[in-house]
């Protein structure tokens, strides 16, 4: 996509210049001659770059005053500044006010365009920089309030000071390493590294060389590589879905894990590490060591606190938080209007059972968020949801509802019996089975409640705290 340029300058044929110049470089390129046209030009276009001349005759504002007023409203936006007048005090007023550059003229072609292709990646990389520390703010949350979630907080603050070896065990897609990244953020490591590495994807005839590093030559200090125990030095190792790490493998790092001493490939030096451990896995561990897939040996080492994270199903009631921290999360990366959920369709996402977990939840938003119909003020209703979800909540328990016509074949007695089972099912699940919030909800007395799920043969295991 062409970067839009702003040229601001009082003089017909230098504006005709730049363009020019700009242009036959792919560049696209707006005019304007005075404070009034370059601030609505600003304003209306969201230029990519604005390159602004100083003194402007005829113009309300100077360069530096419409610079202030493109600072304060438009701060992403670089500002390169020229002037055919420019001296050394004119430059640093203009480059403590927040202008990315200043030129002289007469402009040496090159020169302004080796400027403005730096400016433009200066603004790119500080957007990108922005948007990571905005998306790394929420790597390491637990969203949610139900008491799953708020127990899992509580378990995580009281080891995440020590220096205990932690072993994270849950569904693919419930977030073992958010909470492993919260562990880091919440322990005396949290300035040292947080190293990451993939169990599932390492090769046993390469494990040493990921794990310990090459020695490398002396001649030639680019042959050497950092392995991942050196790299996560005074940090946090994480070992993510070490169920899935090769039997062959998993016997070569027990020792090391022990001693946190080893030898780089090719060398002779003994290299101490101070490093904490955490692993993450899917699979039932114990399952594995009865099928010898996993060793008992390092099952112990890795496991000293054992934490549990559970699946999205278990805690319902933090499905609507969740899905607007999505929301707000995929905006900024797509770089589009966050959107409200509609009522509707809160509650079908509490009614889905979630089977890739949040991890799901959090595909499905973003799909939502880029796919859906209708204007960015629209809330996101029930039909906009993906048919899987639409679909699980029109089943019923004995039969399901699809159209008008299947209603129609039914009694009166019947459609309502089916309807109130569907719904209080679903409401129920809402609640993450909690019957007094259930109740205070549908408007029904927690005793009256309490009957009718007997009448309707809803099971239930009532979560009333």
């Amino acid at each position: 996509m062409s970067h839009k340029i702003l040229i601001v300058d009082d003089e017909a044929d230098i504006r005709e210049l730049l363009a020019g110049t700009l242009e036959d470089e792919g560049y696209t390129t707006l005019k304007a001659t005075n404070s009034d046209e370059a601030i609505s030009a600003v304003a209306l276009h969201q230029p990519s770059l604005v390159l602004l001349d100083i003194w402007l005759q005829g113009s309300e504002l100077d360069g530096i005053g419409i610079l202030k007023e493109i600072q304060k409203n438009f701060s992403r936006i670089p500002v390169v500044m020229m002037s055919g007048h420019g001296n050394i005090e004119t430059a640093v007023t203009a480059i403590n006010l927040g202008a990315y550059d200043f030129i002289e003229k007469p402009f040496n072609s090159d020169r302004l365009l080796v400027i403005s292709a730096r400016a433009l990646e200066a603004s790119r990389l500080r957007r990108e920089n922005e948007e990571l520390r905005e998306r790394a703010g929420t790597e390491n949350q637990l969203i949610g309030r139900s008491v799953a979630i708020n127990q899992l907080r509580q378990s995580i603050s009281k080891v995440a000071p020590t220096n205990s070896r932690v072993l994270i065990s849950g569904p693919a897609g419930s977030g073992k390493e958010v909470a492993a990244r919260l562990m880091h953020k919440l322990s005396e490591r949290e300035t040292e590294p947080f190293v990451v590495l993939n169990c599932a994807s390492m090769d046993p005839e390469s494990v040493g060389t990921e794990l310990f590093g090459i020695e490398g030559n002396d001649d030639d200090p680019l042959t050497r590589k950092i392995g991942k125990l050196e790299a996560a030095h005074k940090g946090i190792l994480l070992f993510d879905e070490v169920g899935d790490m090769p039997y062959e493998t998993q016997g070569k790092i027990v020792r090391v894990l022990q001693e946190q001493i080893f030898e780089r490939i090719g060398g002779t030096a003994k290299i101490e590490v101070d490093v904490r451990v955490v692993a993450t896995t899917s699979r039932d561990l114990g399952d594995e060591m009865a099928n010898g897939n996993f060793r008992e040996d390092l099952f112990y080492r890795l496991s000293v606190v054992p934490i549990v994270l559970p699946p999205l199903s278990a805690r319902v009631e933090d499905i609507s938080q969740l899905a607007e921290h999505f929301i707000q999360q995929a905006a900024v990366g797509l770089r589009r209007p966050a959107r409200a959920l509609a009522d509707d369709a809160i509650a079908a996402l509490q009614g889905y059972p979630w089977p890739g977990n949040v991890r799901e939840l959090r595909n499905v938003i973003e799909r939502l968020l880029i796919m859906a119909p209708g204007e960015d003020n629209e809330p996101l209703g029930a039909e906009m949801l993906p048919s899987e979800i639409s679909f699980c909540n029109s089943e019923l328990s004995d039969g399901k509802i699809d159209n008008i016509n299947g209603i129609m074949g039914l009694s009166l007695r019947k459609a309502r019996e089916l309807f109130e089972k569907e719904y209080l099912h679903s409401q129920i699940n809402r609640f993450g089975g909690n019957i007094s919030r259930t109740a205070s909800f549908i408007g029904m007395e927690r005793s009256a409640l309490h009957r009718k799920l007997k009448s309707l043969d809803i099971n239930f295991k009532d979560k009333t705290l």
